[in-house]
C-alpha cells in the first residue's frame, strides 16, 4: 500500500464476546453445545429430505436448502469463536478474514432472500391450492433457490471489493469475535462516512425488501385462511406466529446491525451470536421437527436404516 502511514496487514486480532475467564469458559461449553445441535438437526433434514420419497415436495425442497445455508451460516463463525475460547491470542489471517466478511454476507442475504421464496410457496400453496403444482414446480423451484445464492453471491462479492481496498495504518484489533464490513471500516485509515453509509443503503435495499415482502406474504396467508375457515385459521395463525418469529429472530439484529446501526460494541456481538446460533437453531424446530410429515419421515427413516421399530 501507498503511503508512509499505510501498512500492509497480514492478520487481525479478534477481541472475542467476553474478557472474563470464568464467563469464556461457560460460553465455550454452551456454543459447543448449541454448535453440535444446530449441525446434527440440520444435517438430519438433509437426510431425511433426500432419503423420503414422501417429502418429495417442493416445500420440503426448500426446507433442505434452508438447512444447508444454516450449516454453513453458523459454521462460518461459530467455530473459530469456540476455538478461540481457548486460545490466549485470537488473531485471523487477513485472507481468512476476507473469506469471512464474504461468506457472511453472502450466506445471510441468500438466506433472507429463501426465507421469502419459502413465505411465496406458503402463499401460493394456501391462497391458491389448485394452482400450486403448476406454480411451483421442481424447475420453478431450482431457478428460485438459484437466484436467491446468486443474490447472496452478488451482495458478498460487494461486500469484499469494499473492504480488501482498504488502506490499514492504525491498531489491528477488531472489537468482536469476528471479522465484518462495519468493523474493518472502522479501523481503515479513511474517512469512512460516506463507505458506511453507501454499506448501510447496500444492505438496506435486500433486508428491508425481503422483510416487507415476508410480512406481506404472511399478512395475506392469514387473511386468506381467516376468511375461508375459521377452524383453520387458528392453525395458520399458529404456524405463522412460529414462522414470523424466526424472521424476526434473524431479520431484526441484521437490521441493527446493517442498516440502522445502533454502534454499541455489546450489543452488536450480541446480535451476532443471535442470528448466526439461535436461527440456525431455530429453524429445524420451527420449519420442520414440528411438521407432522417430518415426523413420520423420521419414524421410517429409524425403521429402514436403523431397524428401531416404532411405534406410530
Amino acid at each position: 500500500m501507498d503511503g508512509n502511514n499505510q501498512t500492509v496487514v497480514s492478520e487481525f486480532i479478534l477481541q472475542g464476546l467476553v474478557n472474563s475467564k470464568n464467563i469464556q469458559v461457560l460460553l465455550l461449553v454452551i456454543l459447543l453445545i448449541l454448535y453440535l445441535l444446530i449441525m446434527s438437526g440440520n444435517t438430519v433434514i438433509l437426510i431425511l429430505v433426500s432419503t423420503d420419497r414422501h417429502l418429495l415436495s417442493p416445500m420440503y425442497f426448500l426446507l433442505a436448502n434452508l438447512s444447508f445455508i444454516d450449516i454453513w451460516l453458523s459454521s462460518n463463525t461459530t467455530p473459530k469463536m469456540i476455538i478461540d475460547f481457548l486460545r490466549k491470542n485470537k488473531t485471523i489471517s487477513f485472507t481468512g478474514c476476507m473469506f469471512q466478511v464474504f461468506f457472511t454476507h453472502c450466506i445471510a442475504s441468500g438466506e433472507m432472500v429463501l426465507l421469502v421464496v419459502m413465505a411465496y410457496d406458503r402463499y401460493v400453496a394456501i391462497c391458491k391450492p389448485l394452482q400450486y403444482i403448476t406454480i411451483m414446480n421442481l424447475n420453478r423451484c431450482i431457478v428460485l433457490v438459484l437466484t436467491s445464492w446468486t443474490i447472496g453471491f452478488i451482495h458478498g462479492i460487494s461486500h469484499l471489493v469494499e473492504v480488501v481496498q482498504l488502506p490499514f495504518c492504525g491498531p489491528k484489533e477488531i472489537d468482536s469475535f469476528f471479522c465484518d464490513t462495519p468493523l474493518l471500516i472502522k479501523l481503515a485509515c479513511i474517512d469512512s462516512h460516506d463507505l458506511n453509509t453507501s454499506m448501510n443503503a447496500e444492505c438496506g435495499v435486500v433486508a428491508v425488501t425481503c422483510f416487507i415482502l415476508l410480512i406481506i406474504s404472511y399478512t395475506n396467508i392469514l387473511i386468506t385462511v381467516c376468511q375461508n375457515s375459521k377452524a383453520g385459521a387458528s392453525k395458520a395463525m399458529s404456524t405463522c406466529s412460529a414462522h414470523i418469529t424466526v424472521v424476526m429472530i434473524f431479520f431484526l439484529p441484521c437490521i441493527f446491525i446493517y442498516v440502522w446501526p445502533l454502534r454499541i460494541p455489546w450489543l452488536d456481538k450480541f446480535f451476532a451470536v443471535f442470528y448466526s446460533v439461535c436461527t440456525p437453531l431455530l429453524n429445524p424446530a420451527i420449519y420442520t421437527l414440528r411438521n407432522k410429515e417430518m415426523k413420520n419421515a423420521m419414524k421410517r427413516f429409524k425403521g429402514k436404516y436403523l431397524g428401531l421399530k416404532v411405534n406410530s
